[in-house]
């Protein structure tokens, strides 16, 4: 399951590669993915990318006007760059997104189709999806210490817990 260093890597990678390009197409192919109903998917191409982050374990691509597309990867969903226009994997694809810079695929190495692609408006709706755990890069010891001591759960299971903190896995 992709965690913090992983995370970090496809957020730099990604940054590098659509800050600024604009969205022309977004390619869903498998109907378990896309976990929202609005904004339509259409209200998001055309769009310039603003910037891409880390929310907990999900990725997120903000677009102009207070769009996002926030990408949770699950077990086994990989990210992968084509400099060219590519067609959707037949065989693991759920989705491809075609910037003006190439397109990103989004595959799953798993029948279970766990991977999840939620659009939302805002970032009212943006905070909605993030399950507030605590940055455990940024937070200080003693704040984990005290996070850590708060929760009623095994070691693994605290650590794990994307309510308690976030990116750990």
């Amino acid at each position: 399951m992709p965690e913090i260093p992983d995370l970090t890597v496809y957020v730099e990678a990604l940054e590098e590669r659509v800050v600024g390009a604009e969205l022309e197409d977004v390619r869903i192919v498998s109907p378990f993915l896309l976990r929202t109903v609005t904004p339509p998917v259409s209200e998001l191409v055309g769009k310039r990318v603003q910037g891409v982050r880390r929310l907990a374990k999900q990725l997120v691509v903000g677009l102009e006007d207070d769009y996002f597309i926030v990408i949770h990867l699950m077990i086994s969903g990989r990210l992968q760059w084509h400099e060219a226009k590519k067609p959707v994997p037949k065989r693991n694809g759920l989705a491809a997104f075609d910037f003006s810079t190439g397109t990103l695929t989004l595959t799953e190495a798993s029948k279970k189709k766990r991977a999840s692609l939620k659009l939302v408006r805002g970032t009212e709706d943006l905070t909605a999806l993030d399950p507030g755990g605590i940055e455990v890069l940024t937070c200080s010891l003693d704040e984990f210490a005290e996070r850590l001591r708060a929760t009623n759960h095994t070691l693994k299971r605290a650590l794990t817990d994307q309510r308690v903190f976030a990116g750990i896995g």
